[in-house]
């Protein structure tokens, strides 16, 4: 806008628009397309695999298969060492769905108790938690075992949901933290001048306002909990108890041949759900992680 377009008109100049060049957005889609393809190329080529005989792996160094079959998803279906494939689909649900309800709802109590009680300690305390995120994951499950083994809990599903309800997840406390931190405490205030506890102010006031947070912990722990494999390897020793990750490994016996063909197509079976929840709930994990979640 300039001095000149103002005085004589008396409405602004208008801006002018910056065209870009064709080359360059042609530049750009291939590249993005190129992209695509490298990151693509893994899902379609397992895709194609599941179609491919056990006796082209090896052999057949091509994407598409030379005799398309669908006997691997007939051997899948079938399942391996006298469980069907649905039990390990059931076990790999419930642990899961058991990951997200504890997850959210110890991670957002959790979160509510740092960013809104004051209690002495509160400072150390969350700082201590904020502290376990620089810990292995190999550092604490040696103590964990030994702890669930004298309890008789092992081969069961409790040691892999229990910490779970637990808030031992400092990521999902620490994104929580941050959402209520970013709600201002007028609203709690006006809450306790009508009677409001922590208990209804938690419910009616900051449950609602951070559901993108609760979604993107909800999504986490959800395609953490299915693809989970040391965890499941460790507690769990019955085939009838193991989760998809584990079972895959049955297609692949060491002593003696290796049915490559079940095990790509079960790898396959087993990434759908992960692909469809991930597909469906996108666009809360990306409002969750882009919103103030994220301030300080």
């Amino acid at each position: 806008m300039t001095a000149t377009a103002l005085i004589t008109t008396g409405r602004p100049a208008p801006r002018r628009r910056v065209k870009r060049r064709t080359w360059q957005t042609v530049v750009w889609f291939v590249v993005l397309i190129a992209i695509t393809c490298v990151v693509l190329y893994p899902l379609v080529w397992l895709l194609l695999s599941t179609f491919k005989p056990n006796a082209e792996f090896g052999q057949n160094q091509g994407l598409l298969p030379q005799s398309p079959t669908i006997q691997n998803y007939l051997t899948v279906m079938e399942g391996i060492g006298g469980v069907p494939m649905w039990r390990f689909f059931a076990n790999s649900l419930i642990l899961a769905v058991g990951a997200v309800v504890g997850t959210v709802i110890s991670s957002s109590l959790a979160a509510y108790a740092f960013a809104r009680m004051r209690f002495r300690g509160v400072g150390v305390l969350f700082t201590c938690m904020i502290g376990t995120l620089l810990l292995p994951f190999h550092v604490v499950i040696i103590p964990q075992y030994i702890w669930f083994n004298q309890l008789g809990l092992v081969d069961t599903f409790v040691p892999l949901i229990l910490p779970k309800f637990l808030a031992t997840e400092a990521f999902f406390v620490f994104l929580a933290v941050q959402f209520i931190r970013g709600i201002p405490r007028d609203m709690d205030e006006a809450a306790r001048i009508d009677g409001a506890g922590h208990f209804r102010i938690f419910l009616q006031i900051i449950v609602p306002l951070i559901k993108p947070a609760l979604v993107t912990c909800a999504i986490f722990a959800f395609i953490w909990s299915w693809n989970d494999f040391m965890g499941p390897l460790l507690y769990l020793n019955s085939p009838e108890n193991y989760p998809l990750p584990i079972a895959l490994q049955l297609y692949n016996d060491q002593t003696s041949a290796s049915d490559y063909g079940a095990t790509v197509t079960a790898s396959f079976v087993a990434l759908v759900p992960v692909l469809l929840f991930f597909v469906i709930f996108q666009r809360f994990l990306v409002d969750g992680v882009a919103t103030q979640g994220l301030k300080g």
